[in-house]
């Protein structure tokens, strides 16, 4: 596992050893980042479920401006922090060690970019979408990471879908919230 592109480029990175912790493969990761790159420069950033921190690692690498990294698991957090201190972007990094439900639901920040990449099999993204969708700022997005075989989420209130992407055994839907037009 390393960093694709950007200022990290070529870094390597390390992941949680288990089998709760599934990283995202290169191949996706780079469709993921090629279908968001407009919005990445200075975007903030919400990476829930971090486990290595990867998709929110190359989102600063490719010039996002922070990124939080959200995860309930002693191991994930220390993985995350390594892998800051590796890629030399700590700086632009907040590491939370916290349920990701509890931070998603109580945070008062608004994210560019949120990354939704829950353990497979329990319909986090059902439930988390609604909320997180509150959370993103306008002209943001939300990414989904999920089994194929899982039911494609639908678009909550405020966002409208961009698109789903299938690569093997793993989806990726996008979600957007589009600009408000401004008032003449």
């Amino acid at each position: 596992m390393r960093v694709i592109t950007g200022i990290a480029r070529g870094r390597r990175l390390v992941a949680p050893e288990g089998l709760d912790v599934r990283p995202t493969t290169d191949k996706v990761k780079e469709g993921i980042f090629s279908a968001i790159q407009f919005q990445i420069q200075d975007a903030y950033v919400l990476d829930l479920f971090a486990g290595s921190g990867q998709m929110g690692i190359e989102a600063l690498s490719r010039g996002a401006k922070r990124a939080v990294f959200v995860d309930n698991s002693q191991r994930s957090i220390k993985c995350v922090n390594e892998n800051l201190r590796n890629t030399k972007l700590e700086r632009q990094a907040e590491v939370i060690n916290r349920d990701s439900y509890d931070f998603i639901k109580l945070t008062r920040l608004a994210f560019d970019i949120i990354i939704l990449d829950p353990p497979y099999r329990h319909d986090h993204i059902a439930t988390l979408l609604p909320i997180a969708a509150k959370k993103v700022s306008e002209g943001g997005c939300i990414i989904c990471e999920y089994e194929a075989e899982a039911q494609e989420p639908t678009a909550p209130e405020g966002l409208t879908l961009r698109k789903t992407y299938r690569y093997g055994k793993i989806n990726v839907t996008i979600f957007d919230r589009p600009e408000s037009e401004a008032e003449e």
